[in-house]
């Protein structure tokens, strides 16, 4: 199997006219010496700062073209490289390996890139491919990840980790590169530290590529992948939509990636406009029932028949199941006695009374899905979860219930369902995710140039043209926090849910009724590498007001305009001014910081 990784493929005409196109730079890492300029330390909570005591408090990093005061990297000395795919399958994963690898070799020929073979399993064996221009040839701007392959994403044992210092230390690298999505970067993370806390000479870089969308922070304002997802599942709910209007006479439940968060979800249903999406995030606040979310469905229907409509597109993400409250509890009580080595046919029977009945509610296909071991971060197997076939039945059994009684006089209810989960993952990527992993992949040979360790590759200014993004890294260590998952502690960098307070949310929310009634579908078309929707940005990343990091720099200008003017020497009435202003401004950030606001 490992003689088909890095082999030349069969390329469509479509593939070879995408295998030629070339990213684009941003302007600050264009020519050489690229110039690193180190922000302020980063703060985390003194329990993580005792958990990473090498790694840690570093500083915000930001490269730049040649300007006053950035430190010139003018050293560029061969390097030894290691680069591994630990997360998902993800479009545009190939373009990191190979902005990395066209960086290394443009500012030291010598350098090497060498691909760990089948994912983390890969690295622990010390199987490696040497990246070479050859082997990249057609796999630029490719989905997938075949170039190298991947297996369990997990480098959390100390024996993986031992594993993975030992074939750093083996192969003499001077960096290893980590794509992958939170869990990947969390064991990036926990990597970084125990590298630094041996000694080990190998630096650890992290790199945010998944497809869920969840990877997102102060720091991190999109993903890889995501742009992609989204835009061809989009086209492919676009046309069911288009097909349930035509025939007017089926309900579509679609069921879409995204783990536990519903940012796929969300995303296309504001570029394709279904009748209704299920927000997980908005079940778990407000603690919907399984019934609760059957009746709200039924309501929808009946509301629609009203007009005389007997179709309909419903979307909802595959986290949708963990979210609902009873059901979550009976998987947490599956999932601890399957760890206590019960048997998976002896599991109903030791089940609590309220557990059980819940059990034996639901149909014999979802509880064997339930019953499913859950993946390696403990969680459950939410792609082998039919929830869309759930809903809809309970909805059927609901509607017919209804039409028995007297209060429905419509149609019959019919329902088709979807899952539209491996469909898209495998895509070309889109224009936006080809140039976004590129230059992913430059900034990583930057951050390993600057001798950093524990950073993640970052670029912000993401919803304007490449010539405005900017570059920088950001320590891991700051992106972590510490949250209760059942009765464990656990510190990681976790996913970030839908904020059912921001912009994007509101952006459905307030449309909500006109989507349900008025069919006002939206097809936004293929997937386009050239003409007008090629440049376009997912409509979520647009919507928000990120640049977190330029807003720090912006500010740390305003202090040093402040210091600037308040002088001594300068009138006593400038220094009042600006005592008084200081102080109340330094309250009112020190109440929001107590409060975890900040």
């Amino acid at each position: 199997m490992e003689s088909d990784y890095g082999v030349p493929r069969d390329l469509s005409h479509l593939q070879k006219m995408r295998s030629i196109y070339q990213p684009e730079l941003p302007p600050c890492l264009q020519g050489t010496p690229v110039g690193v300029e180190f922000g302020d330390a980063t703060t985390v909570a003194d329990s993580i700062s005792q958990s990473f005591p090498h790694t840690s408090g570093q500083r915000l990093a930001h490269f730049l073209a040649k300007v006053p005061g950035a430190q010139i990297i003018s050293h560029l000395p061969e390097m030894r490289v290691g680069l591994v795919f630990c997360g998902r399958q993800s479009p545009g994963g190939h373009n990191v390996v190979w902005g990395l690898h066209e960086a290394l070799k443009f500012h030291n020929p010598k350098s090497t890139l060498l691909g760990f073979l089948g994912g983390s399993e890969g690295l622990f064996a010390q199987k490696t491919l040497e990246i070479t221009d050859n082997i990249l040839s057609t796999y630029k701007n490719q989905g997938g990840y075949d170039l190298l392959g991947r297996t369990k994403d997990q480098i959390r044992t100390k024996e993986q980790v031992n594993a993975a210092m030992t074939a750093c230390n083996a192969l003499k690298l001077d960096g290893l590169v980590i794509i992958g999505g939170v869990t990947s970067n969390t064991d990036a993370a926990q990597l970084a530290e125990a590298f630094a806390e041996a000694k080990c000479s190998t630096k650890v870089v992290g790199v945010p590529v998944t497809l869920n969308g969840d990877l997102k922070n102060q720091f991190v304002e999109a993903n890889v992948g995501f742009d992609t997802i989204c835009k061809v599942n989009s086209q492919l709910i676009s046309n069911v939509c288009t097909d349930a209007l035509s025939a007017e006479k089926y309900y579509y439940f679609i069921r879409l990636m995204g783990r536990k968060a519903s940012h796929v979800a969300l995303e296309c249903a504001l570029q394709s406009h279904p009748n209704m999406v299920i927000i997980a995030e908005e079940v778990a606040a407000s603690k919907l029932t399984i019934f609760d979310l059957t009746k709200q469905i039924c309501d929808a229907v009946q509301a629609r028949a009203e007009a005389d409509k007997y179709h309909g597109v419903i979307l909802l993400p595959e986290g949708l199941i963990v979210s609902i409250p009873e059901v979550y509890a009976l998987l947490q009580e599956i999932h601890s006695l399957l760890q206590h080595g019960v048997s998976v046919d002896k599991i109903s029977t030791q089940l609590s009374p309220w557990a059980s009945a819940l059990f034996e509610f639901l149909p014999t296909f979802i509880t064997k899905q339930l019953l499913l071991n859950p993946e390696s971060d403990y969680s459950a197997q939410l792609s082998q979860i039919e929830t869309e076939k759930l809903l809809a039945q309970l909805v059927e059994v609901e509607m017919n219930k209804r039409q028995k009684e007297g209060s429905y006089k419509g149609k019959k209810f019919n329902a088709i369902c979807h899952f539209s989960g491996y469909q898209a993952r495998g895509s070309l990527p889109s224009k936006f995710d080809c140039d976004y992993a590129y230059v992913l992949g430059h900034v990583c040979y930057h951050i390993l140039s600057a001798g950093l360790n524990g950073y993640m590759a970052t670029v912000t200014n993401l919803k304007n043209p490449c010539n405005q993004w900017h570059c920088g890294a950001a320590p891991i260590t700051a992106m972590l926090s510490i949250k209760q998952e059942g009765r464990a502690l656990t510190v990681g960098v976790h996913p970030a849910i839908v904020d059912l307070r921001g912009k994007v949310y509101e952006s459905v929310r307030k449309n909500s009724q006109k989507m349900l009634l008025d069919d006002i579908y939206r097809n936004p078309g293929p997937l386009q590498f050239d003409g007008p929707g090629a440049d376009s940005r997912a409509v979520s990343l647009c919507v928000e007001d990120l640049d977190y990091m330029g807003r720090i720099k912006e500010l740390n200008e305003y202090l040093e305009k402040v210091r600037s003017i308040v002088k001594p020497g300068c009138h006593q009435d400038v220094v009042k001014a600006a005592l008084s202003a200081m102080s109340s401004v330094t309250n009112i950030l020190s109440v929001m910081a107590s409060n975890g606001s900040a």
